[in-house]
């Protein structure tokens, strides 16, 4: 049973400028993990703005309730390429309530615009 879809874009410039400006903001929206390539290399700004696009596409999927944070979603990449949501805190408190079981979950950008579905099952 599907529980939420959430989309959500994000314009990648915009994105970027707004990581630069804005002292601290890596560390609110991201964790350690998410800012790294599997190779160690800081991860570009169009890969994090899919990754911020995913994170805003979940509160969307749970009906964006108040009080979540943004390092309580993890967007991950198995082995094969393929990302995946793990949730912690705030999030999962409220993925719980819900009753979610499973996450699916897509990113891409192209042309200058990051994108991303979030769907919750239950």
């Amino acid at each position: 049973m599907i529980i939420g879809v959430g989309i959500d874009v994000a314009e990648i410039d915009r994105f970027a400028a707004s990581m630069k400006r804005t002292p601290g903001m890596a560390e609110r929206l991201f964790l350690e993990q998410e800012l790294m390539l599997p190779s160690g290399e800081q991860r570009g700004y169009a890969s994090l703005a899919a990754r911020f696009a995913a994170k805003e596409a979940l509160a969307k999927a749970l009906g964006a309730p108040a009080g979540l944070l943004w390092t309580d979603a993890e967007v991950c990449v198995e082995d094969s390429g393929r990302p995946l949501l793990r949730v912690h805190g705030t999030v999962a408190a409220r993925a719980a309530e819900l009753g979610v079981r499973s996450w699916h979950v897509s990113l891409s950008h192209d042309a200058g615009i990051a994108s991303a579905v979030v769907i919750a099952e239950g």
